[in-house]
């Protein structure tokens, strides 16, 4: 997330206009036109107001037509009315294009983020994130706003009345517009601060929200640890200097309305010397002179605002600069162009002499391993063995540095993405619930599930054991992360998802070892039903839970180093049979009996008396899952 060198984060502001026209305005092109010419409408008003002021002063005031009261009196009104129009038409018509280029650029960038591989994700906590689809666009979406207002209605306005002001006395008008140099000399200069100091605010902005991101999802060890004083006083921090980046930001902005001003003040004092002396000489009109007076006059105002534009484009250049950033960023995991189909029915999985490594960090040391189609394939290991990895590498969310992962025959990277994570459904440890209702939670997204299907699933899940304690069912939102739900009920819900998806090959990665004995019982029961017909492959730290598995593949430093059936393995004395040591000492049991255990098996005789023995011990249901699909 380290910035890039400054000369090439600032771009060229006509590139940038260019890019978001071509890629989000040009799309809104009518309503622009429409939008156009309400501003063309609106910013001549103005100039017809203070054209009118001659023929009141000259031809009404002075004069003392009466007749000529009426027509000036109708003319002023139209200007107001045919203003007020305009303004509410325009300002209408842009806030439906703002409105929809911003969903259309949050969208996109949502969207683009989602397909970005782990390793950018890793780089880019979801703070910085949710800065850029949030705040960034909410910037460009204000600076569009004032660029499109300022070159429109502003720009239109103050032509009409600099050509009112010339019609009247052009020299008059040079007078005006004497201090003029003193605003366009340090324009450039103005420009490149406020951009500098644009994005130095983006940048606290994102660490703001990535620390309060970091402290919501974490307030239970903040408040276990007692971290709220430190966390407080670190968010305090990154706050003030927000402050000071934001006001020298806007300080910036101002500097060139404040030039403006000064011009506008030099040029009244020079029009009213030179004119006024004009005027008492009897060479201009009253009426003349307060026209010239009120042209100007107005003219300042848009003017100003026109001087403040630039300061708001450089921050939403900023924002544009990094929004772009991020839609130009290409993911590393990518579909291939001429995708494979992905094998039909039942796939067996193998990994040949598969080599990864994150950073300098080897997670994958030519490990090779075959999950049999239909069975059951459990991976052991000590933590950080790379038994998760494996997932991760199935699924294509990491690709190995060297070998292969084949899937019925077909290679991961030959399948398209979706093609590949079509084949998957995954019950983890941490079942990732969203902030949304429990039927939500199920279907995700779903509009192809008939009731009947649904109920069907959640009985078979045992989610409808606890839904009679919701207070809405099905339509009782499950609260952030899933919070108003327990751990097993849960689970459940990822079960349902899985049955729901009904993919041929399941991952289950310690989908019980966090439950208390009770809900593990009701989640083992749904998981037996879900593996029936699957490949199927287990990720568990608990020996007893995979020991009726088809096959037993052991994982050490990144290697598969055995693999076998539970006897066999304990028969080996390898590190399985030492894990199964440790897990029995851990549980009550001494090594002594585990040793004897494997005595027994090695004697064969006492063979079926030890896993008797074993079973009855054991509290763990899943045991019956696997020894059911053993017998099929």
């Amino acid at each position: 997330m380290s910035d890039t060198p400054q000369h090439s984060n600032e771009q060229n502001g006509d590139k940038l206009f260019r890019w978001i026209w071509r890629n989000y305005l040009s799309r809104f092109t009518g309503f622009l036109l429409l939008s156009l010419v309400f501003m063309i409408i609106e910013g001549s008003m103005l100039g017809g107001l203070s054209y009118i002021m001659r023929p009141m002063f000259d031809t009404v005031f002075i004069a003392g037509n009466e007749g000529a009261i009426r027509w000036v009196a109708l003319a002023i009104f139209a200007i107001f009315a045919g203003r007020a129009v305009a303004a509410v038409g325009q300002k209408i018509t842009l806030a439906y294009i703002m409105q929809k280029m911003a969903a259309a650029l949050r969208t996109d960038l949502l969207a683009h983020i989602m397909r970005q591989d782990g390793a950018f994700h890793q780089t880019h906590p979801p703070g910085f994130l949710i800065q850029r689809v949030q705040t960034d666009v909410a910037a460009i979406n204000e600076g569009w706003r004032a660029l499109i207002m300022g070159a429109g209605r502003d720009f239109i306005t103050l032509f009409v009345l600099m050509g009112v002001a010339i019609s009247v006395d052009w020299k008059w008008t040079l007078v005006a517009l004497i201090g003029a140099p003193l605003v366009l000399a340090p324009t450039r200069l103005v420009q490149k601060f406020v951009r500098r100091r644009a994005r130095e605010a983006r940048d606290l902005g994102a660490k703001l929200a990535t620390r309060l991101d970091e402290v919501f999802h974490g307030i239970v060890p903040v408040k276990l640890n007692r971290l709220e004083g430190y966390q407080s006083q670190r968010y305090g921090a990154l706050t003030n200097k927000l402050v000071k980046a934001e006001v020298r930001a806007q300080a910036g902005s101002a500097i060139v309305p404040g030039m403006i001003d000064i011009m506008s003040g030099l040029g009244f004092v020079g029009v009213l010397v030179y004119g006024g002396s004009e005027i008492i000489a009897g060479e201009k009109s009253v009426g003349q002179f307060m026209s010239f007076f009120t042209a100007i006059g107005f003219a300042f105002e848009p003017l100003r605002r026109l001087g403040a534009v630039s300061g708001q484009w450089q921050i939403a250049a900023s924002g544009i600069e990094r929004l772009r950033e991020l839609l130009e960023t290409e993911p590393s995991l990518k579909s291939p162009v001429s995708p494979k189909p992905a094998p039909k029915g039942t796939p067996g999985i193998e990994l040949r002499n598969v080599t990864l490594s994150y950073g300098d960090t080897t997670v994958l040391n030519g490990a090779t391993l075959t999950a049999e189609a239909g069975k059951t394939t459990a991976l052991v290991g000590a933590s950080g063995a790379g038994k998760s990895t494996v997932f991760n590498l199935l699924t294509r969310l990491v690709d190995p540095d060297s070998g292969n992962a084949t899937i019925g025959g077909v290679e991961t990277r030959d399948m398209s993405l979706e093609d590949l994570r079509g084949l998957f459904s995954v019950v983890s440890q941490d079942a990732a619930l969203f902030d949304e209702t429990l039927r939500e939670n199920i279907l995700l997204g779903r509009t192809d599930v008939s009731e009947a299907r649904l109920k069907e699933v959640i009985e078979a899940a045992h989610v409808a054991d606890f839904l009679p304690q919701l207070s809405d069912g099905l339509d009782t939102p499950v609260g952030p992360r899933g919070s108003a739900l327990s751990g097993g009920q849960r689970q459940r819900v990822a079960i349902a998802r899985a049955l729901l998806r009904d993919t041929p090959i399941l991952l289950l990665d310690e989908a019980t070892s966090a439950l208390d004995a009770k809900s593990e019982a009701v989640v083992q029961e749904a998981l037996e039903r879900l593996s029936k017909g699957r490949t199927t492959l287990v990720i568990a730290h608990r020996l007893s839970t995979v020991r009726d598995a088809d096959k037993i593949v052991v994982m050490d430093a990144g290697r598969v180093v055995d693999e076998g059936t539970h006897e066999a393995l304990l028969k080996g004395d390898g590190v399985y049979a030492r894990l199964h040591d440790l897990q029995f000492k851990t549980s009550g049991q001494t090594a002594d009996k585990a040793a004897l255990e494997r005595q027994g098996l090695r004697r064969g005789s006492s063979a079926r008396a030890a896993r008797g023995s074993a079973n009855r011990g054991a509290s763990s249901l899943i045991s019956r899952i696997f020894s059911r699909l053993s017998g099929q």
